[in-house]
């Protein structure tokens, strides 16, 4: 599904340049669960950025589901990231004037679906990541658990092709951030959502069916399991 080849990446940061990429390729198949791992400043979560459409690369190239992300102008990059990808994040980033159900059917609505599609997609995500009766709650009265089941079931409800998590067990206690991602992995095997993740923690390594590990902008090994 993601063909990654020969991607570079630097940035400026003052007067010093971070070769935060050197040349990555990396093949990622339809359905994976798979962690990008590394200590910080490995290049981790710029990989994941150019895989998300965020940034883009500086050489190489990445096609999605056939299609060549790396190359197109902002703004298709932008409607593709919309309509195709979602997002999990360390800090969820849900809108806390919002509620969570508002956080989730604001995602829908964007695509110009009808209410009636937005409201039954919406309740259903809600009701699978175990938010059933807590739709009215704003972020401020769910615990981080909940904002993260939240940030899942946004991500989830518009069938993306794949889901892109940069850290999502970080705000986490070890107990919550393993039942966030038992809940991911449901969902994985549920829908058939590709999960890519950026990582240091031990946990959501021992998780991952696909373990890619990267050092200094490249990748030292990529083991899958089971």
């Amino acid at each position: 599904m993601i063909e990654i080849q020969g991607v570079k990446k630097t940035y400026k940061a003052g007067d010093t340049t971070v070769r935060a990429l050197r040349g990555v390729d990396l093949a990622i198949d339809k359905g994976d669960f798979l962690s990008i791992a590394g200590p910080s400043g490995s290049g981790k979560t710029t990989l994941l950025n150019l895989i998300g459409c965020i940034d883009n690369v500086d050489e190489g190239s990445i096609s999605i589901d056939g299609l060549e992300v790396s190359t197109l102008p902002k703004n298709e990059r932008t409607s593709f990231r919309r309509e195709s990808l979602g997002f999990i994040f360390q800090s969820y980033n849900l809108i806390p004037v919002l509620t969570a159900y508002e956080n989730v059917a604001f995602s829908l609505q964007l695509l110009g679906l009808k209410e009636s599609e937005v409201k039954e997609r919406t309740m259903k995500i809600l009701k699978e990541v175990g938010l059933e009766g807590m739709e009215s709650r704003r972020p401020s009265r769910l615990s981080g658990g909940q904002q993260q089941r939240v940030a899942v079931a946004r991500a989830l409800v518009k069938n993306p092709l794949i889901v892109l998590a940069d850290e999502p067990t970080a705000n986490l206690d070890s107990h919550t951030g393993e039942e966030i991602l038992k809940l991911m992995k449901t969902m994985n095997e549920k829908h058939g959502t590709t999960f890519i993740f950026s990582t240091h923690d031990n946990m959501v390594m021992e998780y991952a069916q696909r373990l890619v590990e990267i050092h200094d902008g490249e990748i030292v090994s990529d083991e899958r399991r089971g």
